[in-house]
C-alpha cells in the first residue's frame, strides 16, 4: 500500500499541474484554488460531518489555520508561475525546496549543514543551469526578474512552510483531520483573496469543468498520499523519492504543451534530484 500511494503521489502532483496549467490562462489563480479546495471539502462533508473537532488541542487549529493562509497563497503563486512559463522548467524547481529547507534549518533552528548537503546545493545549483540555460535569459541575475520563476520560488517558500504546518497537524491528530483542515482552511482563504483581490468569478463552460474535476481528484489523491506515505515512511526518504515527479513534469511539459530543449531539462532534472536527495537524507 505505501509502494502504491508513493507511485500515485508522484504522478498525481505532475497531473495536477498540467491542470492548473490549463486553467491559469483563462482564471484566476486564487479562483483556481478557491474551487480545487471547496470541490474536495464539498467530497469530505460526510467525513467532516461525522468527526469530533471539539477534542482536538487548540494548536492543532493554529496550525490548521496558518497551513491555510500558506497553501492558499503558495497554490495561487504556483498556478501564477504556470500561466506564465513552461511547464518543463517550473517543474524541476521544487527540487529548490530542499536547499530552502536547508537555509530555514540554518537561520532559525542553529542547524550546521554537512559537507556533504552543501556539495549537494552545488549540484542543485549546476542541475538547474542547464534548465535555465534552455531559456532567454540563461543561468543569470536578470533570470529572477522573470515573473514566472519568481512566482514559482514563492510557491516553493510557502508551500515548504504549509508542509511543517500540516505535519505538525498529523502529529496532534490524524491524518484524517489534516487532510480536512487542509481543504477547508484552504477554500476558505482562498475565497478571502478572491474577494480581497476581485478576482472575477466565472462560471466554468464544459471543457473547464472537465479540467477542474481533474484537479480535485489529483490535488486530493496527491495531498492524502503525502500525508499517507509521511506516516508510513521515513520523511527524509519519502521526500528525496517525490523528487521524481520533476521528471514526470518534464515529460509532460513535453508531451502535452510541447516545450522544446527536454534532453538538457532531463539532464539537469536527473542532477537536480540527485542534490536535493542527499540534502535531504543528511539531514
Amino acid at each position: 500500500m505505501v509502494l502504491l500511494s508513493l507511485i500515485l503521489r508522484i504522478l498525481s502532483n505532475p497531473l495536477a499541474n498540467v491542470f492548473q496549467k490549463k486553467l491559469a490562462g483563462e482564471y484566476g489563480s486564487f479562483f483556481v484554488n478557491m474551487i480545487t479546495y471547496g470541490g474536495l471539502s464539498c467530497v469530505l462533508l460526510p467525513v467532516i460531518l461525522h468527526t469530533n473537532f471539539v477534542i482536538l488541542p487548540p494548536t492543532a487549529w493554529i496550525y490548521g489555520v496558518l497551513g491555510g493562509i500558506l497553501g492558499a497563497l503558495g497554490n495561487a503563486f504556483l498556478v501564477k508561475s504556470l500561466s506564465l512559463g513552461d511547464l518543463s522548467v517550473l517543474g524541476p524547481i521544487n527540487s529548490y525546496k530542499s536547499v530552502v529547507a536547508m537555509l530555514f534549518g540554518i537561520f532559525f533552528l542553529k542547524e550546521v549543514p554537512s559537507i556533504p548537503a552543501i556539495c549537494a546545493v552545488g549540484l542543485v545549483i549546476w542541475g538547474s543551469y542547464f534548465i535555465f540555460d534552455t531559456v532567454e535569459e540563461r543561468f543569470s541575475i536578470s533570470l529572477f526578474k522573470r515573473k514566472d520563476i519568481l512566482y514559482r520560488f514563492l510557491a516553493l517558500v510557502f508551500t515548504a512552510l504549509e508542509a511543517i504546518m500540516i505535519k505538525h497537524v498529523i502529529l496532534l491528530s490524524n491524518i484524517t483531520v489534516s487532510f480536512i483542515f487542509w481543504a477547508l482552511f484552504g477554500f476558505l482563504f482562498s475565497m478571502c483573496f478572491v474577494l480581497l483581490k476581485r478576482e472575477r468569478i466565472k462560471i466554468p463552460d464544459k471543457k473547464a469543468f472537465v479540467y477542474f474535476t481533474g484537479l480535485i481528484i489529483m490535488f486530493g489523491v496527491m495531498q492524502y498520499t503525502t500525508n499517507y506515505v509521511f506516516v508510513h515512511m521515513q520523511v527524509s526518504y519519502a521526500l528525496a523519492l517525490f523528487q521524481l515527479s520533476s521528471l514526470v513534469n518534464v515529460f509532460f511539459g513535453f508531451k502535452i504543451f510541447n516545450e522544446r530543449n527536454i534532453l538538457k531539462k532531463i539532464i539537469g532534472t536527473i542532477i537536480m534530484i540527485l542534490g536535493a536527495s542527499v540534502i535531504i537524507l543528511t539531514n
